[in-house]
C-alpha cells in the first residue's frame, strides 16, 4: 500500500452570527449550483423526553407537517410540491431537525413555510391519530426484526433508566397514550428562537440570506421562563449478557462497550460562541471503529467473513452523543455457529489492545475515514447539515479542521491506549434459536 499525507485545504467560509432573538444562523456561500439547503436544528429530541412520553419527538416530527393556524396538510404539501422543493423533519437522540432545499428563487417561500411550521403548528387530532397508528405499526414490525430486536436489548442493558436506553420510536405503551396537549406543551417548552440553529448552504450572500432569516423569524421572541434543564439519570457501568430467543435462520451477536461522549467531560458549552473541545479519544474510537467495521476491506469483514466464513453480515459502529456513547460490533452467523462467532468477535476486538495498530493498517483507516468525510461535504445540504450538527453539539465550526487534524495525528499508540481503556468489558446481546442462543455464556 501507498501511504500518503493528507493536506487541510482551507476550511468551508461558514459565516456565524446571532440575531437579537437568539437564533444561530451560519451561511456558507456556495454558488456552484442554483440551489439553496437550510438545515433548521433544535436541542430537542428523545434525549429530552420523560419515561412516560417515549416517543414523544418522533410523533412532533411526524405531525408537524400536517398543519399550522393557516395552512392544512395539503396546502402545505401543495405549496413545496409546486415549485419543486423538498421540505421535511427528523428526530435523533440530541436533536430535532427541519431540512428544506430549493432553487434560489423559491427559496424565501419556503423559509416563510419554515418559518410557519416551527411557529405554529396546530398538530391536528387527525393526523396525530393516523401517525399514532402507522408508529404503533412499526414499533410491532421491529419487534419481528432479530437485529432491532437484538439492539434494543442491548441499548436497555447498557444505559438503564437514561432515554438513550429507548428506540425514537417509544413503547406500544408509552405512544398509545401521548395526546395533543403532549405535542403542544413540548412544542412550546423546545420550539424557541434561543434554541435554534439556522444553517444554510447555496447561492446566497451571507448577508442576503441573514437578512431574509431576520425578516421572517426576527420577530419570534422567547418565552420569560429558561430552557429546562436536562437531568438524566447516570449511566452506570455493568457489563452483562443477555440472549433473547426467537424462531431464525441466523443469530444475531452484538458487544457493546460504553465509550466516550463527543464532548470533554470538563467542558459544559452548548454554543459555537464558546465552543467546547471534543474528547481527547474521541477521534481514536472514530479511527478504531473504521479500521474494525467499515466497509469490505475491514479488519471484521477480513477475518470473519471472508477467511473463516462465519458471517453473513458483520460490522461496527461508534455513535457520537452528548451523553456516554456506544461502540457496538455485530454480526449475522449460522444458528450453529453462535458460540465460535461470539468468540471470534470478542477476539478480533481485544486483539485492538494487544497488538497495536501496523503502520499500514493505520494509515490505511486514516485514509478511508477521511476521504469518506471530505465526501460527506459535497452538497450544499451536507454542507449545511455538517455545519449545523456541530454547532448544536457544541464543537464550533471550527471542529471541521480540528477533527481531521486530530484523525491525521492519532497514533497507534494512542489507538491501543484508548482500546485497552474502553473495549475491554463488552456487553452482549444475543437473538436467535433457543438451541443456539441458550448454551453461549
Amino acid at each position: 500500500m501507498t501511504l500518503r499525507t493528507t493536506d487541510f485545504q482551507p476550511a468551508q467560509l461558514i459565516h456565524r452570527t446571532t440575531l437579537n432573538n437568539g437564533i444561530v444562523v451560519l451561511v456558507a456561500e456556495n454558488p456552484t449550483a442554483d440551489i439553496i439547503a437550510a438545515r433548521f436544528f433544535l436541542r430537542a429530541g428523545s434525549r429530552w423526553e420523560h419515561p412516560h412520553q417515549a416517543g414523544l419527538s418522533h410523533l412532533i416530527s411526524a405531525v408537524l407537517t400536517k398543519g399550522t393556524a393557516t395552512l392544512s396538510s395539503l396546502e402545505i404539501a401543495e405549496q413545496v410540491e409546486s415549485v419543486g422543493a423538498s421540505l421535511g423533519t427528523d428526530v435523533t437522540t440530541d436533536y430535532f431537525l427541519l431540512s428544506l432545499k430549493a432553487v434560489s428563487a423559491d427559496f424565501k417561500e419556503m423559509l416563510i413555510l419554515a418559518g410557519e411550521l416551527l411557529r405554529s403548528p396546530t398538530f391536528p387530532q387527525q393526523e396525530l391519530e393516523l401517525e399514532r397508528r402507522l408508529t404503533l405499526q412499526a414499533i410491532r414490525s421491529q419487534q419481528e426484526q432479530p437485529f432491532t430486536v437484538a439492539y434494543d436489548q442491548l441499548r436497555r442493558s447498557m444505559y438503564g433508566e437514561h432515554p438513550y436506553a429507548l428506540s425514537g420510536l417509544g413503547t406500544e405503551a408509552t405512544v398509545s397514550q401521548l395526546s395533543q396537549t403532549d405535542l403542544l406543551d413540548y412544542h412550546q417548552t423546545f420550539f424557541r428562537p434561543d434554541n435554534l440553529i439556522i444553517s444554510v448552504s447555496g447561492r446566497i450572500q451571507p448577508e442576503v440570506a441573514i437578512s431574509l432569516i431576520e425578516s421572517v423569524l426576527g420577530d419570534w421572541q422567547s418565552p420569560k421562563e429558561p430552557l429546562p434543564l436536562l437531568s438524566s439519570p447516570p449511566i452506570l457501568e455493568n457489563p452483562v449478557h443477555k440472549t433473547t430467543a426467537q424462531d431464525t435462520q441466523q443469530s444475531i451477536l452484538m458487544l457493546g462497550y460504553l465509550a466516550p461522549a463527543v464532548i470533554s467531560p470538563s467542558s459544559q458549552a452548548v454554543s459555537q460562541a464558546h465552543p467546547s473541545p471534543s474528547h481527547p479519544d474521541y477521534a481514536a474510537l472514530k479511527l478504531l471503529n473504521t479500521h474494525l467495521g467499515n466497509g469490505l476491506s475491514s479488519r471484521l469483514f477480513v477475518e470473519l467473513r471472508e477467511k473463516r466464513g462465519l458471517a453473513y453480515e458483520v460490522s461496527a459502529f461508534y455513535t457520537t452523543r452528548l451523553d456516554t456513547a456506544q461502540f457496538v460490533a455485530y454480526m449475522g452467523t449460522a444458528a450453529e455457529n453462535t458460540a465460535i462467532g461470539l468468540e471470534g468477535l470478542r477476539s478480533e476486538i481485544d486483539r485492538l489492545g494487544v497488538i497495536p495498530l501496523s503502520a499500514e493498517e493505520l494509515q490505511a483507516a486514516k485514509n478511508k475515514m477521511l476521504g469518506q468525510y471530505a465526501l460527506g461535504k459535497q452538497t450544499n445540504a451536507q454542507i449545511a447539515q455538517t455545519f449545523g450538527w456541530y454547532e448544536t453539539l457544541g464543537l464550533g465550526i471550527e471542529f471541521d479542521q480540528i477533527f481531521q487534524q486530530q484523525i491525521a495525528s492519532t497514533t497507534a499508540e494512542h489507538a491501543q491506549a484508548v482500546a485497552q481503556q474502553y473495549l475491554t468489558k463488552p456487553y452482549v446481546s444475543l437473538v436467535g434459536p433457543s438451541s443456539a442462543v441458550s448454551k453461549v455464556n
